[in-house]
């Protein structure tokens, strides 16, 4: 049974920085597919941040590209997502997601579609 458990989410003010960070247990963090998506009430599951391959394929959406950075630690089976120069338009809630089938998510890795295990989400505000 996989668990995915999302942290570090938090009001913060325009330009801040917050860390998230996924706990998982029952899935190996350096197989597969395992990285960040947000989403807003009434929109689209946005994916935002993902590492693949080992954690030596990093891939970012365009709106976080050169302002967030993912990082995997094999060891405690964790994922960080460190955000920085926050925008109102980041608000969201994050969830985190996995999926060990590399030969599917790696193909289109920001496509939520492709993910079987899902945190509960982490509420980011900016203001």
């Amino acid at each position: 049974h996989v668990q995915l458990v999302e942290s570090g989410g938090a009001a913060v003010q325009n330009g801040g920085s917050l860390t998230l960070s996924c706990a998982s247990s029952g899935y190996t963090a350096n197989t597969g597919c395992m990285g960040w998506f947000r989403q807003n009430p009434g929109k689209e599951r946005e994916g935002i941040a993902v590492v693949y391959g080992g954690g030596g394929f990093p891939l970012y959406a365009d709106s976080v590209k050169g302002r967030f950075t993912i990082t995997q630690d094999n060891a405690e089976n964790t994922v960080y997502l460190q955000m920085n120069n926050l925008k109102p338009e980041d608000t969201s809630m994050y969830y985190c997601a996995a999926d060990s089938r590399l030969w599917l998510c790696a193909g289109s890795p920001l496509d939520s579609s492709r993910y079987d295990h899902w945190g509960q989400g982490t509420q980011v505000t900016v203001s």
